[in-house]
C-alpha cells in the first residue's frame, strides 16, 4: 500500500486533535475529490513498518485523541489487506484513542459480507477496528460546506460501536 500524506495534528478529520493517514488508491474518483492526486495507488511513499512506527510515535502524546484514515479509499481491497491489521494493532497500542475511516462506499450497500462489493477477507477485522465511519461518495452537487466532518450532504458519520453493524 502507498499513502500521500500523514498529518500529525489535523482538527479538520474527526473530533479532537488526531493524526491522518491519507492512503493511495481510489477507484470511486468523485467529481470535485478535493484529492484526486491519491487515485493513483502508487502516488507517495510505500507503507512501511518504519511508517507505522511514525504513526505510533505520532499517536503517543496524550492531546492526540486518535487516527484516522481516510484517501484515497481506505476500503479498497489492495488497502484493507493492510490496514485491517495496522488498526488492529493500533487499537492494542492505544485502546483509549478511536479510529476515524472516511469511505467513497456505503456500509450496507457495499461493505457488509451479503453482496458487499468492496467486502473481502479482512473487511469485517477492518470494521470491527474503527469506532466512526463517515461513508458514502462525495457528490459535488451536494457540496456544503457548512458540515462538520462531510463534504456532502450524502454523507453519514457512523458510530460503529453504537450499531448493529460493526462487525460486518
Amino acid at each position: 500500500m502507498y499513502y500521500g500524506n500523514i498529518k500529525k495534528t489535523d482538527i479538520a478529520n474527526g473530533d479532537g486533535v488526531r493524526v491522518s493517514l491519507f492512503v493511495s488508491g481510489c477507484r470511486n474518483c468523485c467529481k470535485g475529490c478535493f484529492n484526486p492526486q491519491t487515485w493513483d495507488f502508487c502516488y507517495g511513499r510505500e507503507f512501511t513498518p518504519d511508517t507505522e512506527a511514525e504513526i505510533f510515535a505520532a499517536l503517543a502524546p496524550d492531546y492526540i485523541s486518535g487516527l484516522t484514515v481516510l484517501g484515497g479509499e481506505p476500503f479498497e481491497e489492495e488497502n484493507q489487506r493492510c490496514l485491517a491489521p495496522f488498526l488492529e494493532r493500533v487499537k492494542a497500542a492505544f485502546p483509549q484513542k478511536n479510529i476515524w475511516c472516511y469511505t467513497g462506499y456505503v456500509l450496507e450497500k457495499d461493505l457488509l459480507p451479503a453482496g458487499g462489493r468492496k467486502h473481502c477477507e479482512v473487511t469485517g477485522r477492518m470494521l470491527a477496528a474503527i469506532d466512526v465511519l463517515v461513508d458514502g461518495p462525495f457528490i459535488e452537487e451536494e457540496k456544503d460546506i457548512t458540515l462538520r466532518f462531510r463534504g456532502s450532504r450524502n454523507q453519514r458519520i457512523l458510530h460503529l460501536k453504537d450499531s448493529a453493524v460493526q462487525n460486518g
